[in-house]
């Protein structure tokens, strides 16, 4: 049964946003929708758009966290999108956690897989199509949500109108073996300023400012209600986004990009690490059933460009793919 929640069940991020919890694919467990309609002022345009994040934080996080007031939800919404965030289980507070991740890491396999995280992503994409009645809708995947929304693309094409992937994960040739992680890991606010800050050139003003972090850093840590309760605090995060990442570079990626036939935009920073042009120039031939594909390099931005100083021209870059306004262009 899907059912919304009551009013005041959870704090908004926004007056006119909505929550939602409807089942998981995991028998017992319930996953949490946000959703911000468009705004009152702007004609509606496009399908409606669904946010999955990435392996360390969840929807609010990122999407919808405003830096001075403003967020790339709002933006979305002011042009006249209606958008979505799904909370994968064990990231956020309204998702139902995994049950093993009230016991010692070491004791299940990484939780969280890609496999497992595209069920309920197909879940949350049947409920958005329900709701607004339409038979597909568009979906902006970060990072790990990347693989995740590739193999939920791949088995369900008719539910995907079309897909933005920025800073996505690509498939690398075996040079080592694979990481093997536990169930879950712990993720410290330096932890998460270390990657956020790692691959700024020696010598560039930072894209991340400082005062945005420490305003997002109590955030990161109000998500898990124990992260302040650990030495140093930290949250408890799936293991398996990185497992997944980890296997992509050991040659080993957990979808097909030649099963995807919706329009793709690849979307990365001049500086990122994790997307680089070898990755990108992969994806993009990968992506073979694709009627439409776009490569997009944005300057001074690393894989967290939506944090960043620059994350204006990501937000107009996604706007513009989204409403179909490329429609007419040559594939490039």
């Amino acid at each position: 049964m899907n059912f919304r929640l009551r009013d005041g069940a959870i704090p908004k991020l926004d007056a006119r946003e909505e929550h939602y919890l409807i089942p998981s694919p995991l028998r017992g467990l319930s996953l949490f929708l946000r959703h911000l309609p468009p705004a009152p002022a702007a004609p509606p345009r496009g399908t409606p758009v669904l946010y999955v994040h990435g392996g360390t934080f969840p929807s609010a996080l990122s999407i919808a966290h405003r830096f001075d007031g403003r967020s790339w939800r709002d933006a979305l919404a002011e042009a006249g999108f209606a958008v979505w965030g799904l909370d994968f289980h064990g990231f956020g507070a309204f998702s139902d956690p995994y049950p093993e991740m009230g016991e010692p890491a070491e004791r299940h396999p990484p939780l969280g897989r890609a496999e497992e995280a595209s069920r309920q992503l197909e879940a949350a994409a049947r409920f958005i199509a329900a709701h607004h009645g339409v038979p597909a809708i568009s979906l902006v995947a970060h990072s790990w949500g990347s693989i995740v929304a590739g193999r939920f693309a791949g088995r369900c094409p008719e539910l995907v109108d079309r897909l933005v992937l920025f800073g996505p994960i690509a498939r690398r040739p075996l040079r080592a073996d694979p990481v093997r992680l536990p169930a879950w890991r712990l993720i410290s606010l330096r932890d998460q300023w270390d990657r956020f800050t790692v691959d700024v050139p020696e010598g560039e003003s930072p894209v991340l400012l400082r005062r945005h972090f420490e305003e997002w850093g109590e955030a990161y840590l109000d998500a898990d209600p124990e992260s302040r309760t650990r030495t140093p605090a930290a949250v408890k995060t799936p293991a398996g986004a990185f497992q997944d990442i980890f296997d992509a570079w050991a040659g080993e990626l957990a979808y097909d990009p030649a099963l995807i036939r919706a329009p793709v935009a690849i979307i990365r920073g001049e500086w990122d690490g994790m997307c680089c042009d070898e990755d990108a120039a992969w994806l993009f031939r990968a992506l073979a059933a694709s009627p439409l594909k776009r490569d997009v390099k944005l300057g001074r931005a690393t894989h967290l460009m939506h944090l960043e100083t620059g994350r204006h021209a990501l937000y107009r870059e996604t706007e513009t793919f989204l409403s179909g306004e490329n429609v007419g262009l040559a594939a490039a």
